[in-house]
């Protein structure tokens, strides 16, 4: 049984905070992959993103000692 979150763009902005025109021109392809993070049902346009991969490698790529800036970056001192 699969127990996977599948978000739109518009729904993954909403959780993790980001504009959704960011997450389609700056995220996907960079950080956010298809075939881990996304994939295209049936083939077609629309994309799915799956909710458990994203918070699981934005636990992981959190730093442990950081200040963050208002543009999403972070200052390591």
């Amino acid at each position: 049984m699969d127990n996977k979150t599948y978000l739109t763009t518009d729904e993954l902005s909403e959780r993790i905070k980001y504009d959704s025109r960011t997450i389609r021109e700056r995220l996907k392809d960079s950080v956010l992959l298809e075939g881990i993070h996304y994939f295209r049902p049936f083939g077609g346009r629309k994309i799915l993103y799956i909710w458990e991969t994203i918070e699981r490698d934005m636990q992981l790529a959190a730093p442990a000692f950081g200040i963050p800036m208002a543009n999403g970056d972070v200052c390591h001192g």
